[in-house]
Order: C-alpha cells, then sequence, then structure tokens
C-alpha cells in the first residue's frame, strides 16, 4: 500500500508541476489556447482536480452534478469577464478556492448535492472571470469551449481517481486534500 501511495503523490506532484506558458492563439488556434489555458496554472489544475475528488467522496449523483455546477457557473463567470462586467477580488478567490476545496476533500466534508453544488459554483464563477480577462487575442467562443473542454477532463480525471482510490480506504483522497491545501498556501505565499 506504501509503494501505491507513494507512486500515487508522484503523479499528483507532477501534474501539479510549474506551468510553462499558455499558448498562443495566433500560432495555436482559440480553441487549443483555451484547451492548454487551465492546464497551464498550478491554481487551476489543484482546484479542477480537487472537485472531482470532492465529488467523488460525496458520491451518487454528487458524481456528475458538483463537476456540471462548476462548468456552467465557470462559463457564467467567462461570460461576465467577456460582458466588461467585474468581480472584486479574483485572484484571491482563486486561490481560497484552491484551499477551500482541499479542505473539504481532507476533512471528507459531505454536504448534501445541492449545497456542494453551490459550493463549487461560488469558486466557478471567479475562475471563469479569470479566464475571460486573460482572452487576449483568442475568440471567445473557441477559447470558451476549450477551457470548458480541459475543465470538465480535469474534473473527470479527479473523479476518476478518486474513485480508484476509494480503493485503498479514505485516507489516501484526504491525503490528496492536504497536499491540495499546502499547494494552494505554496502559490499564495510563493
Amino acid at each position: 500500500m506504501l509503494k501505491r501511495l507513494s507512486m500515487t503523490a508522484a503523479i499528483f506532484a507532477a501534474a501539479t508541476a510549474p506551468a510553462f506558458a499558455h499558448l498562443n492563439p495566433e500560432e495555436h488556434g482559440s480553441l487549443m489556447a483555451g484547451v492548454s489555458h487551465p492546464l497551464f496554472g498550478a491554481d487551476h489544475i489543484l482546484a479542477m482536480v480537487a472537485v472531482g475528488l470532492w465529488a467523488s467522496q460525496i458520491g451518487g449523483r454528487a458524481l456528475l452534478a458538483v463537476p456540471a455546477a462548476f462548468v456552467a457557473t465557470m462559463a457564467l463567470g467567462f461570460a461576465l469577464a467577456v460582458g466588461g462586467v467585474g468581480l472584486p477580488f479574483v485572484e484571491p478567490a482563486i486561490l481560497a478556492s484552491v484551499i477551500g476545496l482541499g479542505l473539504l476533500v481532507a476533512a471528507a466534508v459531505r454536504l448534501p448535492v445541492a449545497a456542494s453544488a453551490a459550493v463549487v459554483g461560488l469558486f466557478a464563477l471567479f475562475h471563469g472571470h479569470a479566464h475571460g480577462g486573460e482572452l487576449g487575442s483568442a475568440g471567445a467562443l473557441q477559447f470558451g469551449l476549450g477551457f470548458v473542454l480541459s475543465t470538465a477532463l480535469l474534473h473527470a480525471a479527479g473523479v476518476g481517481l478518486g474513485v480508484a482510490l476509494s480503493r485503498l480506504g479514505p485516507q489516501v483522497t484526504r491525503l490528496l486534500g492536504v497536499a491540495t491545501v499546502f499547494g494552494g498556501a505554496a502559490i499564495a505565499f510563493g
């Protein structure tokens, strides 16, 4: 079991390694720039995977409903940013989401599905707004579709990882929650 835990920790650490740079939409197209955008930020990766991990801990309808609430509300935040509607404290809220989602996973908090969806939805609004604010020269629709797809895949990876790790016992997933909290703190104070 220790060998599996070590391998899981190594995979998780590699997935949260520092990013290089976002793809240039003029070179790679707006869709690919959008797909790559969440993959080039540790804050995005940690939060998206944590949503999936938390959904796997809650189980049942949450497996789909919690990630879907994140994606839908993130799209709303993106639309607000593209439409010129500002939100206060976007970056601090994103960092809070990493730490908050990590704490929810670490504590294996079980809320009703609607409440869980509302929690991730609140965080997602800020993630989406940040994506809209970083649009640059990319086409909004293609970029938006790209990062929605990428986010959904990161959520699915988190759900899959959570379901697979549940066979080893709930402590393993909870440890990933603790790692997420430390990752968020490192980003915030690093």
